[in-house]
């Protein structure tokens, strides 16, 4: 398969993520200032989401630049960071019905780690195919990012039970270190 086919679907399962999630934020019942701040916490953890899912989708886009061809391991792994992506609109609707309570953080939280190990399972299928001398294999070297982001995520998960506000300080912190795609990974020059 090629690249390109990979990336219209994942493109378009990601539209359709984001389209799914704003429909979690519901009109305010009432016609008054006091109405919209009722649902601001909803909206404030859609945005959060959007922004999620978002830089998803910008470094997905730089990731599968990287490949060469697209294996079945590499198909069956992006299906597995699609499928917890999935999940966020169930997600950001609970968290944003029940804002600071921990199960609705600490479920937020896991969908992100789960995220980010698919992600990073994506980035090892890739690497897997394309072999250790490939161009994703130089470009993420060490790759303290994604260590650190699990490490950020797990803690967040914990950090929702003691405060949910701490939580959703450390998985903004991921979402600051990853809002721009990473540097080492840079599709090729358009022909």
């Amino acid at each position: 398969m090629e690249t390109s086919r990979l990336e219209a679907f994942s493109d378009g399962v990601m539209a359709i993520i984001i389209t799914i999630t704003v429909l979690g934020i519901r009109v305010p019942e009432e016609p008054t200032l006091a109405g919209l701040l009722a649902v601001a916490p909803a909206f404030a953890i859609y945005a959060w989401s959007f922004q999620t899912v978002g830089t998803y989708w910008n470094n997905h886009h730089h990731l599968l630049r990287t490949a060469k061809q697209i294996s079945p391991a590499i198909m069956w792994a992006n299906l597995h960071l699609l499928f917890w992506l999935s999940l966020i609109p169930f997600a950001t609707e609970w968290l944003g019905r029940h804002i600071a309570a921990p199960w609705p953080t600490a479920a937020y939280a896991a969908l992100l780690l789960a995220a980010a190990v698919a992600y990073n399972i994506l980035q090892q299928a890739i690497i897997a195919d394309q072999g250790e001398g490939s161009e994703l294999a130089r470009a993420i070297g060490q790759d303290w990012k994604d260590k650190i982001s699990l490490v950020l995520y797990a803690a967040a998960v914990g950090a929702a039970f003691l405060s949910p506000w701490a939580s959703y300080g450390l998985v903004v912190l991921v979402l600051a270190i990853w809002f721009l795609p990473d540097p080492r990974v840079r599709p090729p020059p358009a022909r």
